[in-house]
């Protein structure tokens, strides 16, 4: 089930929706990225100065950070505990080695 994060704007919806943070129902990025080692932090603070995070293109508050965080950290936490995942990560990870092994 999606968890609110906040509502942009322009009325657009910011959820977390399994491991992704989505805008609109469309991917938008898959973590929360803290404002002081970000290369456009300045620009950033001009338009959002209440910002202390990012999440793809949208700024977020220190709040809505952390609700983004522990959102994203759940479906992480399901997804590890879900078979068929597992078994995708593994196969996944087969692939990867065996393409950089140069078996194709």
């Amino acid at each position: 089930m999606p968890k609110l994060i906040k509502i942009t704007q322009d009325g657009r919806r910011l959820e977390v929706t399994g491991t992704a943070i989505v805008l609109d129902g469309k991917l938008e990025s898959l973590e929360v990225t803290d404002l002081v080692n970000h290369p456009r932090k300045f620009e950033i603070l001009r338009a959002a100065p209440d910002a202390t995070h990012v999440a793809g293109r949208v700024a977020l508050t220190a709040a809505e950070a952390e609700l983004a965080k522990e959102a994203l950290w759940q479906g992480q936490e399901q997804l590890a505990a879900n078979p068929a995942a597992i078994a995708e990560r593994f196969r996944l990870a087969a692939n990867r080695r065996a393409w950089g092994e140069g078996i194709e």
